[in-house]
């Protein structure tokens, strides 16, 4: 299989000239949203804002901390709020929790009011991935593969409602980006 040339300069800032709202991309834990979220942001020449950093600051709390001291279902209710102030500030490209666009109110937010795209990646990537940083809470009680494989196939549903999927495989990040900016641009 050829490779499709790459995008050039005048190319990428046409698709970008088009995008008139945040890109929020969603998906699980490891699949890469907020490492591709910063080279996408680089390539459309637009901010980046991870939400679970932006929840921290708000919080003065790290994620785990606030799982451990106030439970998911708080959690999800502060991720909630910080997200539609991030679609609201218009941030170019925002980076989501992987529970994030599982929230019914989060999810009719991002898909009103931002291109919703759905980072998936294969399992055995995202274990790998997600043993780099022992600070995923919903990892921490359990066997890694088993709950990324549940928590993949109960978040299908709602993933696949974002009009558009990308594939994340091991390699340059700056390929995903380039296809979820060529995906966006089918997609318009």
């Amino acid at each position: 299989m050829t490779a499709k040339p790459s995008l050039n300069d005048t190319e990428l800032a046409a698709i970008a000239a088009r995008i008139t709202r945040p890109v929020v991309l969603v998906g699980l834990m490891g699949v890469g949203k907020s490492t591709v979220g910063r080279r996408l942001a680089g390539l459309l020449q637009r901010g980046f804002v991870d939400a679970d950093e932006a929840i921290a600051d708000a919080a003065q709390l790290t994620i785990p901390e606030i799982f451990e001291q106030f439970g998911e279902a708080y959690f999800r209710d502060g991720e909630r709020r910080v997200i539609a102030r991030l679609i609201e500030e218009g941030h170019g490209v925002i980076a989501t929790g992987g529970g994030a666009f599982v929230d019914p109110v989060t999810r009719a937010l991002i898909l009103d009011r931002a291109i919703a795209v759905w980072i998936d990646c294969d399992i055995a990537t995202l274990v790998q991935r997600t043993a780099r940083r022992d600070s995923r809470p919903l990892l921490k009680n359990g066997n890694p593969r088993e709950i990324l494989t549940r928590l993949a196939a109960e978040r299908a549903p709602f993933y696949g409602e974002a009009p558009i999927r990308v594939m994340s495989e091991n390699g340059p990040h700056d390929v995903t980006a380039r296809r979820i900016i060529e995906a966006i641009d089918q997609w318009l």
